[in-house]
């Protein structure tokens, strides 16, 4: 079984971590230092395909499950970030869950859309994080692929007890489906469109062909917010 701690297990797994935090520390080393830059992440639709069974194995590694040693077919790649307020501050004890269709377009849900029947075994669709002190989180998953009716985006849920959830997406910055689709689209603000649509790009050092994505979450300052 996979070890249930912030970080993935393996050597190489932690050193890869390890430069994927130190990529973008330099953002929010002084907690708000730049409260002015920061716009509050919007609310999106949680969609249908949150998973109606959650699986066994809910850790912040998507690529494989439980004692698998089989990888998910997709990019790898490791998304991470961190949980703010909007005075850029850093949340702590926030549960972060990420949940994405495989490679084929097929979700971990039981009324998904696509070929059920070819849905990636190795892929986790699913996955969970805590945060610390630094309000960081990050997961190893795959990029995200499109299916019929939306582009690529991955799901994402921060629960804090004592405020509402907050139910967003993220998009890759420049995919040409984005104009396309009515949920993107449905984010009026240009400057919070633009806070969820991020770059995906070669993580710096990997012999694998890794991606790196950094996505931060700002919630209001209120309970309700």
């Amino acid at each position: 079984m996979k070890r249930r701690t912030p970080y993935l297990i393996g050597s190489q797994d932690r050193r890869t971590f390890l430069r994927v935090t130190a990529i973008t520390a330099a953002f929010f080393t002084v907690p708000g230092a730049f409260a002015e830059e920061l716009v509050r992440t919007p609310r999106q639709t949680e969609g249908p395909f949150y998973p109606d069974k959650l699986p066994l194995d809910t850790d912040n590694d998507l690529i494989i499950v439980n004692d698998g040693t089989t990888p998910a077919v997709g990019e790898i790649t490791w998304l991470n970030g961190r949980i703010l307020n909007e005075r850029g501050e850093p949340i702590r004890n926030a549960l972060v869950e990420i949940w994405q269709c495989d490679a084929t377009g097929v979700y971990l849900h039981s009324r998904t859309g696509g070929e059920v029947s070819k849905r990636d075994k190795n892929f986790q669709c699913f996955g969970r994080f805590l945060t610390g002190s630094t309000g960081e989180y990050v997961f190893r998953t795959i990029k995200p692929v499109p299916y019929p009716g939306r582009t690529p985006h991955i799901h994402m849920a921060i629960k804090i007890k004592g405020r509402k959830e907050l139910i967003t997406q993220c998009y890759i910055k420049g995919h040409p489906q984005n104009e396309k689709d009515g949920i993107w689209k449905g984010i009026r603000d240009e400057k919070a469109r633009a806070s969820v649509t991020i770059p995906f790009d070669p993580l710096k050092g990997s012999r694998i062909g890794e991606l790196a994505a950094h996505f931060d979450v700002v919630m209001g300052l209120t309970p309700e917010a």
